[in-house]
This record gives structure tokens, C-alpha cells and sequence, in this order.
């Protein structure tokens, strides 16, 4: 957004969606930069919330509000591109279990340092203060997310 357009005069959802692009788009430059040019749309989110979060996949998916068509592609595409590994669970042979691989540690890696160096970004151009009610009110509307989800 250019600096001439007044903040109280865009909407929240507009302001949110070029908030997110600029970890998108951070992220997207790092992976290239590591020589990654196949990760899928949502392959970040998904490599990111399991190895630097310790998500579930079945939260990560319930969270990207995707049909389980989509989200079964997005896995094997990730599958399929080196990213994850399917393999029997141990514990349960019913069922199927999902690890990230060295390729999908390295690209989590990255995920983390490019959202890691916006935030730091941030950080350096608002106060701490203002910083954490962003982050309250962002929190507050994730809840409303949730709450409107059924969650």
C-alpha cells in the first residue's frame, strides 16, 4: 500500500490480505532463493506447522478450510515432490502416518527464517506496545473465525 492512503480508510479485510501476502511473498523468495521452485500453494503453511509448531496434519488441514480432495492433493503432492513421507503408523497399521523428509525440514527451515525476518520487520517499524495489540486483535478475530467454524 502507498504511503498516501489513509490506514483508517481501508478495510480490515483488505488490510489483512495484503498483511498475509507479505509473508507469502517473503516466503516465496526465500524458497527460491534455496533453489525450491516446486512447492505447491499451502505447502508452506502445512511444512511450517509441522516441523516448527508441532502441529498435527489434521489440524493444519482442518485449518486451511479446504476440501478433503484438496487437502488429500496437497499431500501428495508433497508426497510426490520429496517434501513428505507416507508410511505405515507404527503404533496403528490401519492407518497412514505422514513425516517431513530432509527436503521438507530444510523447506520448513526457510518458511521459519522468511516469516522470522518479516516479523522482525515489523517489529522495527511499530512499537512493542502496538505490536502486541496487534497481535491481540488479530487473536480476538482468529477467535471469531473459530467460534463462526463451530470450534
Amino acid at each position: 500500500m502507498s504511503d498516501d492512503v489513509d490506514p483508517d480508510e481501508v478495510v480490515i479485510p483488505a488490510l489483512l490480505r495484503a498483511a498475509r501476502n507479505a509473508y507469502a511473498l517473503a516466503v516465496r523468495r526465500a524458497l527460491a532463493a534455496a533453489d525450491i521452485h516446486d512447492m505447491p500453494r499451502n505447502g508452506p503453511y502445512v511444512l511450517g506447522g509441522l516441523a516448527n509448531h508441532g502441529a498435527t496434519l489434521a489440524t493444519l488441514i482442518n485449518d486451511l478450510q479446504v476440501t478433503k480432495q484438496a487437502a488429500s492433493q496437497l499431500i501428495d503432492t508433497l508426497v510426490l515432490r520429496g517434501y513428505l513421507d507416507r508410511h505405515v503408523d507404527a503404533e496403528d497399521r490401519r492407518r497412514l502416518a505422514v513425516t517431513l523428509t530432509e527436503r521438507g525440514l530444510a523447506a520448513a527451515e526457510e518458511v521459519q527464517r522468511a516469516v522470522r525476518s518479516v516479523d522482525s520487520e515489523l517489529a522495527a517499524m511499530i512499537t512493542t506496545e502496538k505490536l502486541a495489540v496487534m497481535r491481540e486483535g488479530l487473536f480476538a478475530l482468529a477467535g471469531i473465525g473459530f467460534r463462526l467454524r463451530g470450534e
